[in-house]
């Protein structure tokens, strides 16, 4: 099958292309490239520098799937300039899929966020919960949403909700909660933890790339929207988890952050998903991968600064 990633060279996309590729597909991988490119070269793999918002110079002929990953991720990367995060999280998106309808592309499928619930009390957060976005982060994924599921009737379409996504890439995160405490762990012997009470789902990163892989070869799922997490932790749960791995001290201090919501995944795995990976598994793989002295670290693991660093730069 050939398909286009938009995002290829980031977080998912640097783990869920060599897959992708190893399962037989054509892909156009399309990014940026602000925080570099560290996917192998690859015959059945063209790697585009392109700024999503170029829709016209996008390849579509022949392309029978899209995985849009391409976005301004995280909320405080996005009230670095809301602006360009609607440009790119929504206008861009709905060109994009304008362009994929009249291209008979056959399937778009939306890298969401879980966090356009909001905050809520509800035990067992389900996709047919009203949505209350707190940030313009979560706004332009509830938009985005909407606008991807307009085109329902001409093409597939499937929205992920992610939890908070752990785990190794090549393209590493340092920013997420899982991997952030991790690493703190490793490198100071200590975590701060803000609150500690706040709830978060999480999903490991290579089930991530799976869940994208499930939706390819199940095209005729039903359009619409799919929760994507496994493991509803307080952040104290996940900085003890750290902890029992790693020794370190837990520090924990005030926090004004609100956010704190669960996912109930129970639709995904009614398709016939089947998780595989957990919370444990990415500080392991993480851990390993700092005491070998081959985990990425470098500036451009932290979006906000990177993003600071490259508008400073022009």
């Amino acid at each position: 099958m050939k398909l286009l990633v938009t995002g290829g060279c980031g977080y998912k996309g640097s783990v869920l292309i060599p897959l992708l590729l190893a399962d037989g597909h054509s892909v156009i991988s399309l990014d940026t490239q602000w925080f570099g490119n560290e996917l192998p070269e690859h015959p059945q793999l063209t790697n585009l520098k392109l700024d999503v918002r170029d829709v016209e110079s996008i390849p579509l002929q022949g392309v029978e799937s899209i995985i849009h990953l391409a976005n301004i991720a995280n909320d405080p990367a996005v009230e670095l300039n809301p602006t360009l995060s609607w440009e790119v999280n929504v206008l861009a998106s709905q060109q994009l899929a304008d362009r994929a309808v009249r291209s008979g592309v056959k399937q778009f499928i939306f890298a969401s966020s879980g966090s356009v619930y909001g905050v809520k009390e509800e035990p067992q957060v389900t996709e047919d919960l009203i949505l209350l976005p707190i940030s313009v982060y979560n706004k332009t994924k509830m938009v985005a949403e909407r606008v991807f599921l307009s085109y329902a009737d001409q093409m597939k379409v499937h929205c992920i909700r992610p939890a908070t996504v752990c785990g190794l890439s090549p393209r590493m995160r340092l920013d997420v909660s899982v991997n952030m405490l991790t690493y703190q762990a490793l490198k100071n012997g200590r975590i701060t933890v803000f609150g500690g009470d706040q709830t978060r789902p999480n999903i490991h990163i290579k089930d991530m790339a799976n869940v994208y892989r499930h939706f390819l070869a199940n095209v005729d799922l039903p359009s619409g929207c799919y929760n994507a997490g496994f493991e509803n932790l307080t952040i104290t749960d996940i900085a003890n988890l750290v902890q029992a791995r790693t020794g370190a001290e837990i520090v924990v201090s005030e926090s004004n952050d609100p956010r704190s919501y669960r996912q109930d995944s129970r639709k995904l795995l009614g398709t016939g998903f089947q998780q595989q990976y957990n919370v444990q598994t990415a500080i392991e793989e993480i851990s390993c991968a700092y005491n070998n002295g081959s985990l990425p670290d470098g500036k451009s693991c932290y979006t906000v600064k990177w993003m600071k660093h490259l508008r400073l730069e022009g």
